[in-house]
């Protein structure tokens, strides 16, 4: 028996124990957030799976994983002799783990769950799901504790200072506008879970969670007094004089529950549900006004301000330099000397660490030769590990964390002489890309109603890829960040519209299993473009910088707009990274950048 498999019969012995007929166990920590430290890597020490995204159920029979389309392959591989069983719905279904308790469990059953881990609206849902049926739900159970012995601690890093030279804006404006928002709610509280949001609203920055730079941290706002619920060392002295100057006061993290229980009656709390916890949830007295909505930073902070763009701006210039210098080793090196998966990762942290105020990666580098390619999210280790050979496609998606903000970009490169169907997918998700950023809507428009625009070339020629075409980005933050989004589904809440100064991702792709994946991503901020009768316009511009190989594109099935877009942007991009190369890069980059 395998490490894998006693786990899962030492949680059934759990099980048991307690008269559990399932347990449910999410990729979750107290904070909900899609980013989590090693203390709270449950799933991956529970059943080997790696993925960000996954939900777990076990039984005294069943052991299911449900994860989303990204992590389809990966899951089946990594899930092999494990006791699990991958749970796939097929694309753009909505059945999950709750769709299987309802139709699987009987009635008179016992569910079980952490509660720090579950949303108070996941928790809804699957009540509502169970509707009809005699079932308990205890949400104060913790079956992992006990069982994993050498868990990691919980992260303990300290707090630095994010200058409003990089973010724009003091702390005292950004609690203003807060404050603002509460009061036009008519709110006395306002209960902060996402770290994210909290390292933007008090300029602040964390090494908590690798390739995150944040704290992890509660706050309760207030309208005179700002709980902060961090470990006490965590907060630098110079940070805690400051904040006690501003009403802030530090409380150990631990004390989040027994603070919320203690608010004063007749009150209102504005909280998120769907990233705050049934714990934290059943901590607020039944005496005040509970208030449901999207955390005020998080609307806030998805709206870039004029320094927070100038500086996006200038860190772009950086990591297209850094990327450059990379792609013109790559091409001198390659087959010169071994290249792998790993090593490509590690020569991108090496170039990007040499740019001014790079802080780190934003995520995991993912360097995918061929088939590994076909894995959306393929995480790179010393097993899987493959040399880049004379022929195929190699795709790197990756962004570094710098103080005056963050990257992601995603590029498909052809090894060798490309085949015709290579060439072709290429090119089709290339003008998927391309007609998204040169898209112009009226403001009210949400991102799914533009999803098609990326999806068009692809769908007419019978293809298609399973997860989103563009994510929000956060400033030296979550290289993920919500509200907004671009996706082929509506959210469930339609109040996020795209407004001027929203930064996000744009990147359609194609993945054929056991072959390649193509995919190609640059960030793009949205502006104002001309206001009609009709209302005021929007409009995007691409901010990343770094050249897109013309050896993939077939241009006959480019129209005049698409090649005069890509023959303009591959101007740009030459004129603002040329000043910064070598002789040798830049006659590099000339070549690269040359009209199609």
């Amino acid at each position: 028996m395998n490490p894998i498999e006693k786990r899962l019969e030492v949680l059934r012995t759990a099980l048991v124990q307690n008269s559990i007929d399932a347990y449910l166990i999410p990729s979750a920590d107290p904070h909900l957030s899609e980013y989590i430290p090693d203390h709270w890597l449950i799933i991956p020490w529970l059943t080997g799976f790696t993925g960000s995204a996954a939900t777990v159920v076990v039984t005294d029979s069943f052991a299911g994983l449900w994860t989303d389309s990204r992590y389809f392959i990966q899951a089946e591989g990594q899930l092999e002799g494990s006791g699990y069983q991958l749970i796939k719905p097929k694309a753009f279904q909505t059945a999950d783990y709750i769709d299987w308790l309802a139709e699987n469990l009987n009635n008179e059953v016992h569910l079980a769950l952490d509660g720090r881990l579950f949303s108070i609206s996941q928790l809804r849902k699957i009540e509502k799901k169970m509707t009809g049926k005699n079932v308990t739900i205890d949400t104060n159970c913790d079956l992992i504790s006990d069982i994993w012995s050498d868990r990691p601690a919980m992260p303990d890093s300290n707090a630095f200072d994010h200058p409003v030279e990089f973010c724009g804006k003091e702390r005292t404006l950004k609690l203003g506008e807060v404050r603002d928002a509460m009061k036009r709610l008519d709110i006395s509280f306002h209960l902060v879970t996402s770290p994210d949001d909290i390292m933007w609203l008090l300029n602040i920055r964390g090494k908590d969670i690798k390739y995150t730079p944040v704290l992890l941290s509660f706050a309760v706002i207030g309208v005179e007094q700002i709980m902060l619920f961090a470990t006490g060392k965590k907060i630098p002295a110079e940070l805690t004089d400051e904040f006690l100057k501003l009403g802030i006061s530090i409380y150990p993290y631990e004390e989040i529950t027994g603070k919320l229980s203690a608010l004063s009656e007749g009150s209102s709390i504005l909280i998120n549900p769907a990233t705050t916890s049934v714990t934290l949830y059943k901590s607020i007295p039944d005496t005040l006004r509970i208030v449901e909505d999207i955390s005020i930073p998080s609307r806030l902070k998805s709206v870039k301000n004029k320094t927070e763009i100038e500086n996006i701006g200038k860190v772009m210039v950086r990591d297209g330099v850094a990327l450059t210098r990379f792609f013109f080793w790559f091409e001198q090196n390659h087959e010169k000397v071994e290249i792998t998966e790993l090593s490509v990762s590690e020569k991108l942290f090496e170039l990007r660490s040499q740019e001014e105020g790079f802080l780190g990666p934003s995520f995991e580098t993912i360097a995918a030769f061929n088939e590994h390619g076909a894995l959306p999210h393929y995480g790179v280790t010393k097993e899987s590990d493959s040399l880049i050979g004379s022929e195929g496609i190699l795709l790197i998606d990756s962004g570094g964390h710098y103080f005056e903000g963050t990257t992601d970009i995603t590029r498909s490169l052809a090894i060798g002489m490309p085949s015709e169907q290579q060439k072709t997918d290429f090119t089709l998700v290339l003008k998927g890309m391309i007609n998204l950023v040169l898209a112009k809507f009226p403001m009210g428009t949400s991102g799914y109603q533009l999803d098609i625009l990326a999806r068009k070339a692809l769908w007419e020629n019978g293809l298609n890829y399973g997860h989103g075409t563009g994510h929000g980005v956060g400033f030296c933050l979550n290289v993920h960040e919500g509200p907004h989004n671009i996706g082929p589904t509506a959210p469930a809440d339609n109040k996020t519209i795209i407004e001027p100064g929203m930064l996000f991702s744009n990147e359609p792709a194609i993945y054929r299993e056991g072959e390649y994946g193509i995919r190609t991503e640059n960030l793009m901020i949205c502006y104002e473009d001309e206001e009609t009768e009709f209302g005021q316009f929007l409009k995007f511009d691409t901010v990343t910088l770094c050249y897109i190989d013309k050896a993939l594109i077939d241009k006959s099935l480019l129209d005049s707009k698409e090649i005069d877009w890509l023959n303009n942007y591959h101007a740009e991009v030459y004129e603002k990274l040329s000043p910064y190369l070598t002789g040798p890069e830049k006659l590099w980059l000339k070549e690269k950048t040359e009209l199609l």
